[in-house]
């Protein structure tokens, strides 16, 4: 649509205009063709669509909005634009012409006015007008005309789908032609396009001769063509036929009958009663099923496969191209330690063959060894010995292969290499290997290699970004992870200054998250003290660094001890202290010859370190004899200290006795 700005059309539209004036069907006119349904457009420099038009081109929708000369060497006012088309419409029937725009429009129907909106004026006027089009081809023409000012104009033609006004059925399908394809069984169906703008689609039928078309079609389709997959291969002649509908849902007629005539392919069924299978070794089978019943069947065939499920092929065919009569046979398979599975078909006159049968499966015995003896590599790495060999030649029957070490049978791998790790530093070994086959026949071993392990004597490197920060509930240290890739572990080393000098002492069998994290915990009493810390890496092979090689971070603790402790046991009285998720979980025990008598209950004092005192957590007293008291509220990743009393009948209470807890957490 050139050269004006266009609005997307909202309605369908299909086709546009041609002209039946031969007043200009001048040869500058006529030498434009545009294919239908694409307009004919005619720019014209006077109101009367009079004299050669000055422009003539094709225009796919009409909407146009033009402030100016609507194309060059036009007159801004004062011109005429005229839009032909023709066009087959089918069957015709109801449509709407919806029109728009300022100044003269008028809209032609094979030459008939339908629309007149002609006046001198820049005012938009709409107007819709309901037009029924007879069936066949017919040609619209739009005449718009601009006096002055600005020039806009719409048009748009489109089919009425309502079911309670198109009551115009689709013209019947041309072109129908049926082809049946023998060899599938399936039959394509092909016709010519409607040409009504309101198609919705067509339905193909489907009917057995002798009989009538059913009132439900075999499919529904907008395309022009189909395949039909369901036909019965059964020696019979069906007939197809093809109706057009549209979207009010009006159908046309049938066309006319194609028939086709289907070939059998249709297979006997599977012969029953055949499967069973065996794990002994066999070295003979017998197999049987029963006769099937088909009035065409002429014979069987048995197949045999080492893999599952059986291929119903010429490669697995046993008895020749000849078919099978009887319903059983005998069969010798080669021993090769394989298993063998068999199946059987059935055969009718026409070739057809049915699926497999279940299966049978037997398995044979296999005692011939692989003949491939292996061509041994070594070669010495600081992680361990490398062995490497190529794989068996085709037909060598290697499947897997043994690894000796110093002639005692170290491990089976099924690929072709292996490294053994597990051997010490400046430490010699022989090797061998040896091929296995499936059954687990073995092949001579390999001539022996002997290599010399030399081993990594090379420790990690220092520790580096060690810190140490003191906390509730003991030293908190953080280091960066090694760089070495063969770190095992870490060793954590604990000093105290004692005498003018650090001793250290190796903490890491009591830390709190393991060895291999390069954060971890010293859990110890936050008493003030000042420590020194090195953390040295260990790899695979054992090696480190020794402490004075690695760097060092001084801290010293935290000062959080009450200013009163108790020991763990008393008069009788003892206490245990266990942390838990929920919080520190006190137990305490007290004898039965308590001087004092039974107690009552306990209490239970927990040490407040902004009050400097300890702090009873309970009302009243707690348990009878033993019990167990959790403390939801303890502050968490801190050293807790409690103080435990036995309350008595009139009371009073007993020495308390006292203990801590480390509240750790459950990662570092």
């Amino acid at each position: 649509m050139k050269p004006a700005r266009h609005a997307t059309a909202t309605a369908v539209v299909l086709a546009t205009a041609g002209t039946l004036l031969s007043a200009v069907a001048t040869s500058a006119y006529a030498t434009v063709n545009c294919s239908s349904p694409v307009y004919k457009r005619a720019f014209y420099a006077n109101t009367t669509f009079s004299g050669t038009p000055k422009k003539t081109d094709c225009d796919t929708v009409i909407d146009q909005n033009w402030t100016g000369a609507p194309a060059s060497g036009l007159p801004r006012d004062n011109f005429g634009v005229r839009w032909t088309v023709t066009r087959d419409f089918g069957s015709g029937g109801p449509f709407a012409f919806t029109v728009s725009g300022t100044d003269g429009i008028r809209v032609y129907l094979d030459g008939v006015r339908k629309v007149d909106l002609w006046s001198n004026t820049s005012g938009a006027r709409a107007k819709t007008v309901n037009v029924t089009v007879p069936s066949g081809k017919h040609t619209l023409r739009l005449d718009h005309v601009n006096w002055t000012g600005t020039a806009s104009v719409k048009f748009a033609y489109t089919p009425r789908t309502s079911a309670t006004v198109d009551k115009v059925k689709p013209l019947v399908p041309t072109g129908t032609s049926v082809t049946y394809y023998s060899s599938t069984g399936k039959t394509g169906i092909s016709w010519a396009k409607n040409a009504e703008m309101d198609l919705a689609g067509y339905r193909v039928y489907r009917r057995l001769k002798g009989t009538s078309y059913p009132g439900r079609p075999l499919a529904t389709t907008t395309s022009t063509t189909y395949t039909d997959t369901t036909l019965p291969k059964n020696d019979a002649t069906y007939y197809y036929e093809v109706r057009a509908y549209d979207k009010a849902g009006n159908e046309s007629a049938g066309t006319a009958d194609q028939g086709v005539t289907t070939v059998d392919t249709t297979p006997p069924a599977a012969p029953a009663g055949a499967g069973g299978w065996s794990m002994d070794p066999v070295r003979e089978v017998t197999l049987s099923w029963s006769q099937n019943t088909e009035p065409d069947l002429a014979g069987y065939r048995v197949y045999r496969s080492t893999t599952w499920p059986v291929t119903a092929g010429p490669e697995n065919q046993l008895g020749g191209d000849t078919l099978l009569h009887s319903t059983w046979w005998t069969d010798r398979p080669p021993q090769t330690g394989d298993y063998y599975y068999y199946a059987v078909t059935a055969v009718d006159t026409a070739g057809n063959e049915s699926a497999p049968s279940a299966v049978w499966q037997y398995y044979t015995r296999d005692e011939t060894p692989p003949t491939y003896v292996p061509d041994v590599k070594a070669e010495d790495g600081e992680r361990g010995v490398t062995l490497s060999w190529p794989w068996g030649p085709e037909g060598s029957g290697a499947s897997r292969f043994l690894v000796y070490r110093d002639g005692h049978r170290l491990t089976e791998v099924a690929g072709t290499s292996y490294t053994d790790t597990d051997i010490e530093r400046s430490t010699t070994h022989t090797y061998a290997v040896q091929a296995l086959d499936d059954a687990g026949n073995g092949a001579p071993r390999s001539a022996p290699v002997t290599v010399r392990h030399v081993g990594d004597y090379t420790p990690p490197p220092a520790v580096t970004g060690l810190t140490a920060t003191p906390q509730g509930n003991g030293v908190l240290l953080d280091w960066d992870d090694s760089t070495a890739d063969d770190v095992d572990h870490y060793e954590i080393h604990r000093g105290v200054y004692r005498d003018g000098a650090w001793t250290y002492t190796d903490i890491t069998a009591g830390l709190a998250f393991g060895t291999v994290w390069s954060r971890n915990r010293d859990v110890s009493l936050p008493d003030g003290e000042h420590l020194r810390y090195v953390v040295v890496a260990v790899d695979r092979d054992g090696n480190a660094l020794d402490t004075d090689a690695s760097s060092a971070v001084e801290v010293t603790e935290l000062d959080q001890m009450p200013a009163e402790t108790y020991p763990e046991e008393s008069g009788g009285l003892r206490v245990r202290i266990d942390d838990t998720a929920q919080g520190p979980d006190i137990d305490a025990v007290h004898d039965d010859d308590d001087p004092k008598g039974t107690p009552t209950g306990y209490y239970v004092y927990r040490w407040d370190r902004s009050a400097g005192a300890y702090v009873r957590l309970t009302d009243t007293p707690v348990g009878f004899r033993s019990f167990g008291y959790t403390d939801s509220g303890a502050p968490a990743a801190d050293t807790v200290f409690y103080k435990v009393t036995a309350v008595y009948g009139d009371g009073t209470e007993s020495d308390p006795v006292g203990g801590h807890v480390f509240r750790i957490g459950m990662a570092p």
